[in-house]
């Protein structure tokens, strides 16, 4: 029993005999991530339970006022317990805990309420977060652990910006989801043997992977550019944002969708801003040195694409926040905070004004940077053609559909197509 002895903790022992059932937040990534996990001896199985059965089980067991990720990712573990696919007396459940001013950080003592609803009150909740929010005596995120994480999301980010940008064109169809599934199983195997992680390694790769995607054969039509931003979770998330990528890609657009190595460094760097608008030292030192690795890592990707012209890049971080301040402040760092605005700043100045703004029920501080920023950036940018989304349990996905499709014809009809 855990310390507190209200709520069975995931013990030493629990490493060799549980499975950990997480939610697949981010497919892309999450694919070369588990391995990370698996090298450090934890069993663990990322979910794609959807559909309106893990839906109405999230509402069973979570109350309907919660915000909408909180809903899918409960009913999806539940599900998953209730499902029979896996003993619930060898699984334990994974969730992420942000901190700070975002209903994420209270998703797991949410998922020990339902547990204990459902009848699985003995399943141990592993939380992952990096605040000392809660501490798991059988898991341990180590440094290492977390190093390679990291590096999984840097690939994570730069397939997912190449493939975007071919798939729409491709002349043989299936040619980039099967390159990214081809890098995702050589990287996977790489970090498995401690290899890709250097950055003179990772530059290699980076250039190996832009060679195999300029190779596609592509032909190049108009599109309307179309992008994503908003709540991380419904952002990256399939079944969160009812498949909006591959909906957005058959009504005949290209999209981009921004990487979470920018996300990691906004949230690496609240504690410089803390420093800067309120002078508290707590965090401000780990804060400077994680920024400026990763800003490392960044640009060494930036470099790489720098010799591949046909492929649009991200601008650099410290770039991205000088243009989030235009129109907002940096010291809004609630939820996705200025990241989320100054994201559809670059996308617009990009090309990509087209852009869907995921809106998940329940995230007031996304709803303020993203739905309530609208106006601002329509007023500074005359091309941006801003659509927000609502997305929760009683939302249709043809509803949402039809909105964004009205915003592709407006596309359309400025491109003159």
């Amino acid at each position: 029993m855990a310390t507190n002895e209200l709520y069975p903790e995931f013990t030493p022992e629990m490493k060799k005999t549980h499975t950990i059932l997480a939610p697949n937040a981010m497919p892309v990534h999450f694919s070369l991530m588990g391995s990370v996990f698996k090298d450090a001896g934890y069993k663990i199985k990322f979910l794609d339970y959807s559909g309106q059965k893990v839906i109405d089980t999230g509402l069973k067991y979570v109350h309907n006022d919660a915000c909408y990720p909180a809903i899918v990712v409960i009913g999806q573990l539940i599900y998953a317990l209730e499902s029979g696919d896996y003993d619930p007396k060898k699984t334990a459940l994974m969730l992420y805990q942000t901190g700070g001013g975002c209903r994420a950080s209270n998703y797991v003592h949410l998922l020990r309420k339902a547990l204990k609803k459902a009848g699985f009150s003995y399943v141990p909740v592993v939380s992952v977060n990096f605040g000392g929010i809660e501490k798991n005596s059988g898991f341990d995120v180590t440094p290492m652990m977390f190093f390679k994480g990291l590096i999984t999301w840097l690939y994570g980010d730069y397939i997912m910006l190449l493939k975007n940008q071919v798939l729409p064109y491709e002349v043989k169809k299936g040619q980039s989801l099967a390159l990214m599934e081809k890098w995702r199983k050589e990287l996977t195997e790489q970090i498995r043997h401690n290899k890709g992680l250097t950055r003179a390694s990772i530059k290699r790769n980076f250039h190996r992977i832009a060679q195999s995607y300029a190779r596609v054969p592509v032909k190049k039509v108009p599109k309307p550019k179309c992008s994503i931003v908003g709540e991380i979770y419904v952002k990256y998330a399939d079944f969160g944002n009812n498949y909006l990528l591959d909906f957005l890609v058959s009504q005949g657009a290209e999209v981009m969708v921004p990487g979470i190595i920018g996300f990691a460094m906004y949230s690496l760097n609240i504690g410089m801003e803390n420093y800067r608008l309120y002078g508290d030292k707590k965090g401000y030192w780990f804060s400077k040195f994680a920024v400026g690795y990763v800003k490392k890592l960044e640009n060494t990707m930036l470099e790489v694409l720098s010799h591949y012209p046909q492929f649009e890049k991200p601008i650099p971080f410290p770039e991205l926040k000088a243009l989030g301040e235009k129109t907002i402040s940096s010291g809004v760092c609630m939820g996705e905070g200025w990241l989320l605005t100054a994201e559809m700043s670059e996308l617009i100045e990009k090309g990509y004004g087209n852009i869907v703004c995921v809106q998940p029920f329940g995230c007031l501080p996304n709803h303020i940077v993203g739905k309530g920023m609208i106006r601002a950036l329509s007023e500074k940018y005359e091309n941006a053609n801003i659509c927000a989304i609502d997305y929760d349990a009683g939302a249709t996905a043809v509803n949402q559909q039809n909105r964004i499709k009205l915003m592709l014809a407006l596309a359309r009809e400025k491109m003159g197509l």
